[in-house]
Formats: structure tokens, sequence, C-alpha cells
């Protein structure tokens, strides 16, 4: 199995397996050694965005941890968090895209949108 095989979502395991079997498939294909690496081996598994959020992010696959980190870069480079409030983000034309239309959102709610143009 492949880590382009494997399925992560929440209505099925892949291939009818049990979550543990599940789960030791993505431990064993992100050689975690460890209980350190196993609990750390689901943020590694790499994700895709898709066309609404690749011109913010890139289209190469990356790890959720790592979507994180280049979404806050670019915020950050084109200033659009909030003076006054700085747990709101002030959407520009490419982040209203994933933002559903929306011109501002909170950093909370900012994570739950990004979540819904990553295929995993």
């Amino acid at each position: 199995m492949t880590a382009d095989k494997v399925w992560l979502g929440n209505t099925a395991w892949p291939n009818n397996r049990s979550c543990g079997q599940f789960a030791r498939d993505v431990f064993r294909l992100a050689g975690a050694q460890n209980d350190k690496q196993k609990a750390f081996a689901f943020f590694d598994w790499f994700t895709r965005s898709d066309a609404v959020l690749a011109p913010v992010i890139g289209d190469k696959a990356m790890p959720r941890t790592e979507v994180t980190k280049k979404l806050w870069a670019y915020i950050k480079k084109n200033g659009l968090q909030d003076a006054k409030k700085r747990t709101m983000i002030n959407a520009d034309e490419k982040l209203a895209a994933v933002f559903g239309g929306k011109t501002q959102v909170s950093m909370f709610e900012m994570t739950k949108l990004v979540n819904k143009d990553l295929k995993g």
C-alpha cells in the first residue's frame, strides 16, 4: 500500500479495515519507530490543495502543518491580520475565494474553511 492510495475520511475506513489496522499502516508508511513519532504521524500526512487554495499556498503536496505555516506567511506578507482585533483575518481577493466570499473571518474559523479545500 502506498501513501497515495490511503484515504483519510470520516465515513469509512479503506478496504473495510479497522481503525487500528489503518493507524498501523499510517505509522508504518510514516516510518514511525517510537510513541513520539507515532503521535505526529497523522500531522505529517500529506495533503493537496484544490484549485481555490492553490493560488495562496501552491499546489504541491504538503502536511497540514505546512499548509498552516504557508497560509500565515501569506497573511503576514500581505498585512491581512486586522490591526485592532488580531484574531481576525481580512481577506483579499485570493483569500475571499477560500473563505467562501467572506471579507473577514476569525483565525479559528479560517482553519475550518481551509480544511474544506484540502484533499487527503
